[in-house]
């Protein structure tokens, strides 16, 4: 079973201090994103808009909400090498960062929140468009930052050290391959809209998610608290059931109600039984849930928290 990884020291941190400020590589490159897709608009045809359609749903699905998010930071599951590799590839070609920079992002923002106060930067308080601005064109610069330590498996790498290096530039032969197929409208489609379609669409999810909303969990301690968004697990690949996620981070499977849809679970579970995937993490038991507090009037029925098991499937202590 993997262990647990522990990758903020927040000792003397402070996750209230500090400053909004621009940071000029990632605006220029979303406002060079934000101009593709300006340009693709003028430029739409029915297949680069399937396309687009098809690029974005499935990189996300496979690339980031599984690969990255509930392989890669939170270990829910252990995939063969050359799975581990293609998926977090496609999570690099999602276009919002590479591997050390994506675990920086997540770990430094889930850090804060479960803090008993954060920033509005961390924790969403602020205004739609300004928090998107700040998404978009921003980073937060602490007066004393806690020390993230990334574990060798992920920075020693060198495969995954080199799309860390060049995550920007692997967009490169995906729209050479794009133009061959279908000329500017593909690579504009392909390429922009979907990088910024993806970035603004991962925001928001994490927008409304920690906004106040329905969900059965409080983390004890945690200024944060995370909302479910029902009726979006299809759109947002099971993501939507945030509050779950923040009860138990190591679960593979994320949409735990009855009638809460969750692609990224189907990916998985059918991963396991191809056999590329093992070690695959559940919900702890009710033994080991002191941090949670349970507010069941948000919903209707009781949590399938015992999903059914897949091969090599493993109950988180």
């Amino acid at each position: 079973m993997m262990a647990p990884v522990i990758r903020v020291d927040g000792t003397g941190a402070d996750p209230c201090g500090g400053t909004v400020r621009i940071d000029w590589p990632k605006a220029l490159w979303n406002a060079g994103m934000i101009a593709g897709t300006l340009a693709a608009l003028a430029m739409a045809t029915r297949q680069a808009v399937a396309l687009f359609l098809v690029l974005t749903w499935a990189s996300l699905l496979v690339g980031h909400s599984v690969g990255m998010h509930r392989m890669m930071i939170h270990r829910t599951f252990r995939a063969k090498p050359w799975v581990a590799r293609t998926l977090i590839y496609v999570g690099t070609l999602v276009g919002v960062s590479g591997p050390s920079g994506i675990i920086r992002i997540h770990d430094t923002r889930d850090w804060a929140q479960r803090e008993p106060r954060c920033h509005d930067f961390f924790a969403h308080r602020a205004g739609f468009w300004q928090d998107l601005a700040w998404n978009l064109f921003c980073r937060f610069d602490f007066t004393r930052p806690p020390r993230i330590v990334i574990e060798p498996a992920i920075a020693a790498d060198p495969f995954f050290r080199f799309l860390d290096a060049t995550w920007r530039w692997q967009q490169v032969p995906l729209a050479l391959v794009l133009y061959a197929a279908g000329g500017w409208p593909f690579v504009l489609w392909g390429v922009c809209a979907r990088v910024f379609v993806s970035t603004a669409g991962h925001w928001s999810v994490t927008w409304f998610c920690h906004n106040p909303g329905p969900g059965r969990w409080i983390v004890r301690g945690a200024g944060i608290q995370a909302s479910n968004l029902p009726g979006l697990g299809l759109l947002t690949y099971g993501e939507c059931w945030h509050n779950n996620h923040h009860a138990f981070p190591e679960s593979a499977r994320i949409g735990l109600e009855p009638g809460q849809t969750d692609p990224g679970w189907w990916v998985i579970r059918a991963m396991a039984r191809l056999g590329w995937v093992s070690d695959v993490g559940a919900p702890r038991p009710e033994g080991a849930r002191e941090d949670l507090e349970e507010r069941g009037q948000d919903l209707p029925r009781r949590a399938d928290l015992n999903p059914p098991r897949v091969p090599g499937s493993r109950r988180s202590r």
